[in-house]
């Protein structure tokens, strides 16, 4: 068993050369400064995980991972001018330096070459590898578009919302997970455990995000702290704070979201604070990360196989504030 670090080792060096022409440059020299300052790549050493719960890493388990970090790149680039985002670990965004066209082309041009190399892998498995990539991808999508349309209306539920996180967020990180599982010859009953996992993980991933927007240090984030409270994001903060908030910070807090002024964010810190929504969000990032622990632990393999992917949940949530 390699473990997370070993793996994220060996695929940054699999990964780390150029992906794109020199020509044009003004398209493709952003992409590679913005794949180079990659952070942490966590889903594809997931789906290196994904592979080494069952078996040894297989060569192909690299192509796909590097398909699903230019996916998942492609995904940023394109959120960020959605959110019109001014920074991304800790950088300016592409189309901030760029400009929106070329990023947009960026974007688009990632996605091709994530498919490139998923056509590189055995056809034994290329069937089911695209069926589940391709219904990854839609999900994402369909995700994004909630999140843009719950800034729009009134009322979210949050039950809603955790349904959004899971397509923008979850199943990306499960797809992974299983997209290695398949390369490592996992039964169907195991990959859906898998998948399950990530689910659940990826729910409590998006809860801390969610906090760190709020709460973090932009420093450690690597990005716009607050950035969710000035779009008026429907996060499960905000949702938690309008169902719990009464009298005046109530009023104030549905007064504050149609504004946008200098001192927006901290005020509706302040409410987030006196709700104890703080105390809340760890309560339910924790119910998630134990919901995943327990799919992970029903996997009919050893205990000791495990252990890489104990490791890497509790790693995902409790990343520096």
């Amino acid at each position: 068993m390699q473990g997370l670090e070993t793996l994220q080792s060996k695929f940054e060096s699999f990964f780390a050369h150029r992906h794109f022409p020199l020509v044009p440059s003004t398209l493709y020299d952003p992409l590679e400064a913005f794949l180079a300052n990659g952070g942490k790549r966590i889903r594809p050493v997931m789906c290196l995980l994904g592979n080494e719960l069952f078996a040894d890493v297989h060569d192909d388990a690299f192509q796909i991972a590097a398909a699903i970090e230019l996916f998942h790149n492609f995904t940023l680039i394109h959120d960020d001018i959605m959110d019109k985002a001014p920074l991304r670990r800790g950088k300016p965004t592409v189309h901030q330096l760029h400009g929106e066209p070329t990023a947009l082309l960026g974007g688009d041009v990632m996605l091709v070459a994530a498919y490139e190399y998923i056509n590189r892998i055995d056809s034994t498995y290329l069937k089911k590898v695209l069926a589940l990539f391709n219904r990854t991808a839609r999900e994402v999508c369909e995700g994004q578009q909630l999140d843009m349309d719950f800034e729009t209306i009134h009322s979210v539920s949050l039950q809603e919302y955790l349904k959004m996180i899971e397509l923008k967020t979850s199943v990306l990180l499960a797809a992974s997970l299983q997209l290695g599982s398949i390369v490592g010859g996992a039964s169907d009953g195991n990959q859906h455990l898998l998948y399950e996992y990530g689910r659940s993980l990826g729910i409590a991933f998006q809860v801390q995000d969610d906090y760190l927007d709020a709460f973090g240090d932009p420093s450690a984030f690597g990005k716009q702290v607050g950035g969710d409270i000035q779009s008026n994001k429907k996060t499960f903060l905000l949702i938690h704070a309008l169902e719990k908030s009464t009298g005046a910070d109530r009023e104030m807090l549905q007064e504050i979201l149609k504004s946008n002024s200098a001192d927006k964010v901290d005020t509706v810190l302040g409410i987030y604070k006196r709700c104890g929504v703080d105390t809340w969000a760890e309560e339910l990032k924790l119910h998630y990360l134990h919901q995943a622990l327990r799919s992970l632990d029903e996997i009919a393999v050893s205990k000791s196989r495990k252990q890489p992917l104990i490791e890497l949940a509790h790693y995902l949530i409790k990343r520096e504030k």
